[in-house]
């Protein structure tokens, strides 16, 4: 069922991109597709011309499981990523026992590694949240960040935090992998 329903999404797709092509219809704009998963979206990019994908937490300080194939592909496509869930559902706001991660309750080794990450941010003096609303931008694909905000005061939180100047050392440290 859901590969029946992806192949439709994708001649769907293709006969919409075809019609754009030859410049009949003026409505479309962009082609795009959202989700928080990437495989589905790397073969969207395989198989048509997409202008833009949403991608939901895969790009983060901790999930990077996008890196690997998507963005390189999308980077040679021409494939704008805008970056979602860059608090991977609020772990990385506020790393603590019982915070979420995809939307549920992270296990204490995510935690952990939220938390090491937190202190490398802390040694060059700058919050954790402000590394996690800019890295997604590190990679040449991404070319926007959405945030989401309840309210007035966390929107303008996360302006404050991309705003944040980041010592270019950070991204360095930010990579190496976790001490035994």
């Amino acid at each position: 069922m859901a590969r029946t329903f992806v192949r439709l999404k994708l001649r769907l797709l293709r006969n919409g991109l075809a019609i754009r092509q030859t410049g009949v219809l003026f409505t479309i704009g962009a082609i795009g597709a959202g989700m928080n998963q990437w495989q589905t979206l790397q073969r969207f990019a395989e198989e048509a011309d997409f202008d833009c994908f949403l991608l939901a937490g895969r790009y983060t300080l901790l999930d990077r499981s996008a890196a690997a194939s998507l963005l390189p592909l999308c980077e040679r496509k021409s494939i704008s990523i805008i970056a979602g869930g860059v608090y991977n559902s609020g772990i990385l706001a506020d790393p603590r026992a019982g915070a979420k991660f995809n939307y549920e309750a992270a296990p204490s080794p995510l935690v952990a590694e939220a938390q090491r990450l937190e202190r490398i941010c802390a040694a060059h003096g700058v919050p954790l949240k402000a590394a996690a609303i800019q890295f997604p931008l590190t990679h040449p694909a991404v070319t926007a960040v959405l945030t989401g905000a309840r309210s007035e005061a966390e929107f303008r939180e996360n302006q404050v935090m991309f705003e944040t100047p980041l010592p270019p050392d950070l991204w360095n440290a930010l990579q190496a992998p976790p001490h035994a």
